[in-house]
């Protein structure tokens, strides 16, 4: 089945473009504009549901990385690639902590993002040459020692654990056989101790073993 495409994109030039060539495509399905996560939000509200998007971060009103978040706590089957200038660890880290699956710079070939959004749809996790060597080296740093995991009560371990799998504050109640209130009382204690004011910098501490 042909990947239907969300491209959220506020340089016109740009958005046409890639909108032109991948609707020429024959392995990709119908491919939808938007220039903002508001309008892609709209959009989902009277009932669109993408299979991927194409996801700038750089974005008038809210933030790409911010609509990672709105999107995946409504469709949490919708593959994410970034598609963006930025290759700093700060903004490639925030964005796979929110749920982007793949991250692609903007000077990528046509056809390899063509390549890239099929190989999301059938599994993978594409990434620019770039960015795949410094999350393998980001990942190959000895993890510091520290006491903030100590700080941490077996129960709010298991919500940090949870964060990291990708929950939603529901499905971690689910699992953890508890309520939502419950999930939002310990992640506000959770914060507290880490110091971190949301839910990026909680699973970034804990991917970079800081916790």
């Amino acid at each position: 089945m042909t990947p239907n495409v969300a491209m959220v994109e506020d340089d016109v030039e740009i958005r046409k473009t890639l909108s032109f060539f991948l609707d020429a495509c024959e392995e990709i399905g119908k491919v939808d504009e938007f220039g903002s996560v508001e309008a892609i939000m709209d959009a989902v509200e009277k009932g669109f549901v993408p299979d991927v998007v194409l996801m700038d971060i750089n974005l008038p009103g809210k933030s790409g990385i911010e609509g990672i978040y709105l999107l995946k706590e409504r469709f949490e089957q919708t593959d994410i690639i970034m598609l963006t200038i930025y290759n700093d660890e700060h903004k490639i880290f925030d964005s796979l902590c929110a749920g982007a699956t793949g991250y692609l710079l903007k000077n990528t070939p046509l056809n390899e993002v063509k390549q890239g959004i099929i190989n999301l749809h059938n599994g993978g996790s594409p990434m620019s040459p770039q960015i795949a060597r410094k999350v393998i080296k980001h990942f190959k740093k000895p993890s510091p020692s520290n006491k903030l995991k100590e700080q941490l009560s077996e129960r709010e371990s298991e919500i940090v654990d949870a964060l990291v799998d990708g929950l939603s504050y529901k499905l971690i109640a689910d699992r953890l056989f508890i309520s939502v209130d419950t999930v939002r009382f310990h992640i506000k204690n959770i914060y507290k101790k880490l110091q971190v004011n949301s839910k990026a910098e909680v699973i970034s501490k804990a991917l970079k073993g800081d916790i």
